[in-house]
């Protein structure tokens, strides 16, 4: 189960079936139940979905569409696509709070109980039967799809302990509900659906077009009132399973999402999904100059071919590489004592640890990753760098070092040192400024002055020699 938000007002006050009729309120299929309250934010102008980037033109136009159709949905695309939290921020299309029969372990509607248990005590205690109210969070199922899933996890099973209580096989009461009765006027979710065995994608044939479930010989009509979404990754890329055809064939809408298209809304995300760091003494700034750089990696990667890009590079990849990279440049202010600090060029040397495990990467030659990664890293940083400036703007710096400048940077190099080489090279200060919209910090000066260095190398104006963690920067011979 996953809840939306742990904040939420009083249930309301009816307690019994017959309190609940004086009260006015109404039962509603949970499809027409989203879409009533899809059109309410439709028509106040409100995002269906805020915590989403990048699908505003896309994908939320289908979702939409899905959702005042009626449709179960499922959402097809690589990893780190998003799927998942569009899944879960559908919570919050439901009511606040819905009643119950108390005690029913499938949301039995008042005024129409489904399973046994509820229309027995329905028509014992009739007006008199007592509810409770069962906030949408509450609403909301999940499974994983993996090979061991069965139809007892998903539909359900004869329970022996009822059983050995006395009751008959024959008696519905024997069962144990599984999953999906068990988010029976909700929202039940299957991630990763091709993973599911295809004898087991049978068993949800009947919960998505006849909307029933079997259990072994059972003679019962549970009729269940849900809506059904699922995930996927493409299929030329699982090779572990597929959806069967029948399956496919019941879901109304599919919905193909994708990666971040902009640069820009990969910078917003990474920013609003990165953990922010705190480190006790020490506050760190992050250049936008170097989101941009996280950002432009990811979509690099997205287009290189050495990349697999049948298994996506997730945006993921872009959250933890601004993660670390954060962290690398905090980590190095606490070994020399700085209180401010902002992420430089040198920091990105750090990606490599996060990057590796997200991306595949396809080379014919043995020990190949580490400098395609690299190189990824380099044309990322000589991207944002061409953005910013033009080659004719750095003459005067190009002929100082010309005139035998030299300027070691790296990891080792304090802030402090940064400001004082703008002293010894006047020339550095008009650029610098440029980068850090007039921010004399020692913190920006010195991510400016790396950003400043490491493109003229990689434009071919500068030569670097590096050792280590500690790099050189001189003119071309």
């Amino acid at each position: 189960m996953t809840s939306p938000s742990t904040e939420h007002r009083a249930h309301p006050s009816p307690a019994t079936v017959g309190q609940l009729r004086e009260s006015g309120w109404q039962s509603f299929p949970v499809k027409e139940e989203l879409r009533r309250n899809a059109i309410a934010r439709i028509q106040a102008g409100e995002a269906l979905f805020p915590v989403v980037m990048g699908y505003e033109e896309t994908v939320l136009p289908q979702l939409e569409n899905a959702l005042l159709a009626g449709h179960d949905v499922i959402f097809l695309g690589e990893r780190g696509q998003a799927k998942t939290r569009m899944i879960r921020a559908l919570v919050g299309l439901l009511d606040e709070w819905m009643p119950i029969v108390a005690g029913s372990e499938i949301n039995d509607d008042p005024y129409a109980p489904t399973s046994r248990y509820g229309r027995d005590l329905v028509a014992e205690h009739e007006d008199d039967t007592v509810i409770e109210w069962v906030h949408r969070s509450r609403r909301f199922g999940e499974k994983l799809a993996t090979p061991d899933t069965s139809i007892a996890d998903l539909i359900g099973e004869v329970d022996p302990i009822k059983v050995a209580e006395g009751r008959y096989l024959s008696d519905e009461l024997t069962l144990h509900y599984g999953l999906v009765p068990r988010t029976n006027r909700g929202i039940f979710a299957i991630n990763e659906l091709p993973d599911l065995a295809e004898r087991i994608q049978v068993g949800l044939l009947n919960v998505l077009e006849e909307r029933d479930i079997q259990v072994r010989g059972y003679k019962i009509n549970l009729p269940l009132d849900l809506i059904l979404l699922a995930s996927a990754n493409p299929e030329d890329y699982t090779n572990r399973g597929r959806i069967i055809t029948p399956l496919k064939d019941r879901f109304g809408s599919q919905i193909r999402t994708h990666y971040p298209l902009e640069i820009e809304t990969e910078v917003a995300i990474a920013l609003q999904e990165a953990r922010p760091l705190e480190a006790e003494g020490v506050r760190v700034t992050v250049p936008d100059y170097m989101t941009e750089i996280v950002a432009s990696l990811s979509h690099l990667a997205r287009s290189s071919p050495h990349i697999n890009q049948r298994s996506g590079v997730s945006v993921r990849f872009t959250i933890t590489n601004h993660e670390v990279m954060v962290a690398n440049a905090a980590r190095r202010a606490l070994r020399h004592g700085e209180r401010d600090v902002a992420p430089r060029v040198s920091d990105l040397e750090a990606l490599p640890a996060s990057m590796m495990g997200k991306i595949e990467i396809e080379s014919l030659e043995e020990g190949r990753d580490a400098q395609i990664a690299e190189n990824l890293v380099k044309a990322a940083v000589l991207t944002v760098f061409k953005e910013r400036f033009t080659p004719e703007r750095f003459r005067p710096i190009v002929t100082a070092f010309e005139e035998g400048a030299v300027i070691h940077a790296g990891e080792d190099v304090t802030s402090a040192e940064y400001v004082a080489l703008l002293e010894q090279q006047p020339a550095l200060r008009a650029a610098v400024s440029e980068l850090t919209g007039g921010d004399e910090s020692a913190a920006s000066v010195a991510s400016a002055v790396e950003l400043l260095l490491e493109g003229l190398h990689l434009s071919k104006r500068l030569n670097k020699d590096a050792v280590g963690a500690r790099a050189t920067y001189r003119a071309r011979a």
